[in-house]
C-alpha cells in the first residue's frame, strides 16, 4: 500500500508516542452530578494522550472537522497552514485517534477537496485501507457560486471503521423516510395491510434450470422470463406465493408478475446512502442561523448544522454509547450526543470552549429548543464536567509532578504495561495481565511519602494483595532487597518513570 511523501514525515508518524504525558484538571460541573460528558480545553495531541489510559477502546464514534487548509483566514483556527505542516499535524492526531476506537467504532471526518485525497491516504495508512467504509458527499449548500470556475456545493465526510466487520454488523439504518412509507398502498384490501410490488425476475447468470418456465397471468397472457433474466423463484416456490396471495399481475392482471412486500414485514429503516442533500443533512447555513439564535453571531465560516451530526450518530452508535470530537469547535457535536443520549468528550483547544462550548452545552441542559431538539423530543437534563490541560505527570527530570494523584498513574503505568484502559481502584495492586500482577506503590495509598520498595513493604504487599504468580512492582526505587531474593519470589522491580514502556 503507498504512503504519502512529506517533509518531516517519519518525525511526524513518530511524534504520537513521543507525547508527553499532562494531567487534566477540573474546572467545574454543569448540570447532574451523575453525568458522565466531557469538555476538555487544551492542545487536542496532548488531552489525547492524557486520556488514551482510561478511554482506548471504549469509544464507538470519533466525529472531527478539522482545519481544511485552504488557505482562508479563519478567526479562530489557522488554516493556512502549508501542506507538509497540515498533513504532520494530522498524521498523529489520527494515529492517537484511532487507539480510542472500540472494536466496531468508526471515524467520520468532514473535508473538502483541497485535502480529501491526500487524507483519505493518510486513513488508508493508519486505519487500513481494507477499514474503508465509504465516502459521504454532502450538500454544504444550496445557493451558487458565480465567482469560480465550479460552484462547490459539497463537502466530503470520509468513513474508516476499526474493524470493518465489526462496523458492518452494528452500523444502524436510517428511519424510513414519509417518502418511503407513501410507496406502499393496498389496492387489493390484502388484509395483511399496506404493501408495494417488486420486480420477480434477476440475472439469469446464475440461475438454476428450474427458474426458467412459463407463467398464465389471471388474463391468459403466456409469459417467460425477458432475455438475460430469470425467475426469482423457482416454479414450485411461485406457486406456492401465487396461492398465499403475494404475486401480483397489476390492476388489469396481465401485467409481469410482482413481489408484494408488506410494510408489516419489511424492516423498518433503510440502508443510508452517500448523498446527503441539504433536505435531510442540513447546510452551513442553517448552522449559522442556529448559531445566531444562540450567541447573536457565528465564529465559525464554515459551522456544521445539528442535523448532519444527527444523522451520523444515528447510523454509528446507540443510547449510551460514547462519542469524541477533538476539533470540537462550536460545540455542535457535544449538543447532538447529549441530545440524543450519547455520552461524549469534546477537545477544544481555543478559548471559545469557554465562550461557545460552555454556554451552548449550559442552554441544551435548560432545554434549548433549536437544531434538533424537536426531532429527538429533547427537552433538557443531562450534565458535564470541564477540565483544562495541566502540568505533564513527570518533569524534565523524570520526578513525578507531585499534583498527580494515585488513580492518574496507576491508570497511566495500567496502560504503558498492557496496552488496556483502566479505571482503577486506589489500591497497591493494579490487576493481573498475562499471566503477571502488576502493583504500583505510591504515597496516597501507602500513607507515606517514599515510594520505595524495601523489604518490610515488600512482605506487606505479599501478605495484604497476595498474587501466586510473577510479579511486577512499580515504585521510586529498591533498597535493601538483593535481585537473587527478588527472583526468589517472582518479583521483577521497575523504576518510576524510567522503566515503563513507551
Amino acid at each position: 500500500m503507498p504512503f504519502l511523501n512529506w517533509i518531516n514525515d517519519d518525525i511526524a508518524r513518530r511524534q504520537y508516542k513521543n507525547v508527553a504525558f499532562h494531567l487534566l484538571e477540573k474546572q467545574e460541573h454543569y448540570g447532574a452530578s451523575d453525568a458522565n460528558n466531557l469538555l476538555i480545553q487544551g492542545d487536542n495531541l496532548i488531552v489525547l494522550r492524557a486520556l488514551l489510559p482510561f478511554y482506548k477502546g471504549k469509544v464507538k464514534c470519533i466525529y472531527i472537522d478539522p482545519p481544511y487548509n485552504t488557505g482562508s483566514a479563519f478567526e479562530l483556527y489557522d488554516d493556512k497552514l502549508e501542506h507538509s505542516q497540515w498533513l504532520s499535524m494530522m498524521m498523529p492526531r489520527l494515529q492517537l485517534l484511532r487507539e480510542f476506537l472500540s472494536e466496531d467504532g468508526s471515524i467520520w471526518v468532514s473535508i473538502d477537496n483541497k485535502e480529501s485525497h491526500y487524507l483519505k491516504v493518510l486513513l488508508d495508512e493508519v486505519f487500513g485501507r481494507n477499514n474503508f467504509v465509504t465516502e459521504i458527499a454532502w450538500q454544504q449548500r444550496t445557493t451558487r457560486e458565480n465567482r469560480k470556475a465550479f460552484s462547490e456545493n459539497h463537502e466530503s465526510i470520509l468513513i474508516f471503521s476499526k474493524k470493518i466487520d465489526g462496523f458492518v454488523q452494528s452500523r444502524n439504518s436510517l428511519p424510513m423516510t414519509s417518502e418511503i412509507k407513501e410507496r406502499y398502498k393496498n389496492p387489493d384490501n390484502d388484509p395483511r395491510g399496506e404493501w408495494q410490488s417488486v420486480a420477480m425476475t434477476a440475472q439469469a447468470g446464475h440461475a438454476t434450470p428450474n427458474q426458467f418456465y412459463e407463467i398464465t397471468t389471471p388474463g391468459g397472457r403466456v409469459l417467460n422470463p425477458p432475455s438475460g433474466r430469470c425467475w426469482l423463484y423457482t416454479e414450485e416456490k411461485f406457486r406456492s406465493m401465487l396461492q398465499d396471495n403475494r404475486i401480483y399481475f397489476g390492476a388489469s392482471g396481465n401485467n409481469a408478475p410482482r413481489v408484494k412486500k408488506f410494510f408489516t414485514e419489511m424492516e423498518q429503516g433503510v440502508t443510508p446512502d452517500t448523498l446527503w442533500l441539504a433536505s435531510v443533512a442540513g447546510t452551513n447555513d442553517f448552522a449559522k442561523k442556529h448559531s445566531v439564535t444562540m450567541f447573536g453571531s457565528h465564529p465559525f465560516d464554515n459551522p456544521k448544522p445539528e442535523s448532519l451530526i444527527e444523522r451520523i450518530l444515528t447510523i454509528a452508535t446507540n443510547p449510551g454509547d460514547l462519542v469524541l470530537d477533538s476539533f470540537l469547535g462550536s460545540g455542535t457535536t457535544a449538543a447532538v450526543a447529549h441530545k440524543m443520549g450519547r455520552r461524549y468528550i469534546g477537545i477544544e483547544m481555543g478559548e471559545h470552549a469557554q465562550t461557545h462550548c460552555i454556554p451552548r452545552l449550559q442552554m441544551v441542559i435548560e432545554g434549548e429548543a433549536g437544531g434538533i431538539s424537536e426531532s429527538v423530543n429533547w427537552h433538557g437534563g443531562g450534565g458535564f464536567d470541564f477540565y483544562t490541560l495541566g502540568e505533564p505527570v513527570f518533569d524534565e527530570f523524570g520526578l513525578i509532578n507531585p499534583q498527580v494523584k494515585f488513580e492518574t498513574l496507576a491508570a497511566y503505568l495500567w496502560q504503558s504495561e498492557t496496552g488496556e484502559p483502566s479505571q482503577p481502584e486506589k489500591s497497591p495492586f493494579l490487576g493481573e495481565h498475562n499471566g503477571f500482577g502488576i502493583y504500583l506503590l505510591f504515597s496516597d495509598v501507602l500513607g507515606s511519602d517514599e515510594n520505595v520498595l524495601n523489604y518490610q513493604r515488600l512482605k506487606m504487599l505479599l501478605s495484604q494483595y497476595p498474587f501466586d504468580g510473577e510479579k511486577i512492582i512499580y515504585a521510586d526505587a529498591c533498597s535493601g532487597i538483593s535481585d537473587i531474593e527478588l527472583k526468589r519470589l517472582h518479583v521483577t522491580f521497575k523504576q518510576i518513570p524510567f522503566d515503563i514502556r513507551q
